[in-house]
């Protein structure tokens, strides 16, 4: 299983180049694409679920021209996208027959069976027959995931789906997603570095519409190993340390000096301590190359 993205670009009417001549392969499994709000990620996502056109490149899904024939990969497609509206007044049950009913499933025992298996996968069961309007931000996106396995998808796009979720509902979000990956393609896309962290097995940086490094989360770090430094520091001197160092990120300690991380070849100075590289500095690097690179 394996979806080819080749020379994508898309400006859009008022001049904003969303997707920079882009190019993506992605393999089974969870596939995290992380960047800044603005990256172009949510017009990836549009594209990749046919919902807008590029004005140029190709989409392959298995033996799918996904550009040529949308409604083919539309029969096995799943999407979530960042906002995601719900009927009023309908319980989880009748709205996912309805949905069921729409996606071409026109027996009733089946859709019977169908919808109980999802809510069970995402732990919508037990208030299957309370409004969907009624639930939760966390419960939502659990329905959203529900009504996009209705039709058994082999290809699943989910457009910052945590966002603004409470870390008991973004837990049990991210834990229906694992259940499921295994067997289809899962792009999850996020600005959140925690949300990939542990959950995808591939990841790409994007920003400015372009594919800025792509690797396994597990691996990400191995190539900034020894080059992770830390000191604290007082504010008044944190723009100065910014304007010499490539700071990396910054935070309060409880005496409210600041603890900085610097990425460098060497040790910067005698305050500077060795740090242990994670997937944020991974983050914050491709970032700040790209922006000198833009600049």
């Amino acid at each position: 299983m394996i979806l080819k993205i080749n020379n994508l670009s898309k400006t859009y009417p008022n001049g904003v180049k969303a997707l920079d001549n882009l190019n993506l392969e992605i393999h089974k499994g969870m596939f995290g694409l992380l960047g800044p709000n603005g990256a172009g990620k949510s017009s990836l996502m549009r594209t990749l679920a046919t919902i807008q056109n590029p004005d140029e490149g190709s989409v392959i899904f298995e033996n799918i021209d996904v550009l040529k024939n949308p409604m083919e990969l539309r029969k096995i497609l799943g999407y979530l996208p960042q906002e995601f509206g719900v009927y009023p007044k309908m319980s989880a049950e009748t709205l996912l027959d309805y949905l069921a009913t729409l996606k071409g499933i026109s027996s009733k025992k089946e859709r019977n069976v169908l919808i109980n298996q999802v809510l069970e996968i995402t732990n919508l069961y037990e208030v299957r027959k309370k409004f969907v309007d009624g639930y939760s931000g966390g419960m939502k996106q659990r329905f959203g995931i529900a009504q996009l396995l209705l039709n058994n998808p082999k290809l699943i796009i989910v457009d910052e789906p945590t966002a603004g979720l409470d870390p008991a509902e973004r837990n049990r979000f991210l834990n229906v997603l694992r259940e499921i990956a295994s067997s289809n393609i899962i792009i999850f896309s996020t600005h959140i570095v925690d949300d990939i962290k542990d959950l995808c097995n591939d990841m790409a940086i994007m920003n400015g519409g372009k594919i800025l490094k792509k690797m396994k989360p597990s691996e990400a770090t191995k190539e900034i190993k020894n080059q992770i430094w830390s000191t604290n520091c007082v504010r008044e001197n944190l723009d100065e340390m910014e304007k010499r160092l490539l700071v990396l990120s910054s935070k309060y300690n409880d005496d409210n000096s600041i603890n900085i991380r610097v990425y460098a070849n060497e040790q910067p100075a005698e305050n500077f301590t060795p740090a242990t590289p994670n997937l944020e500095d991974v983050y914050f690097i491709a970032l700040k190359n790209f922006n000198k690179t833009d600049a």
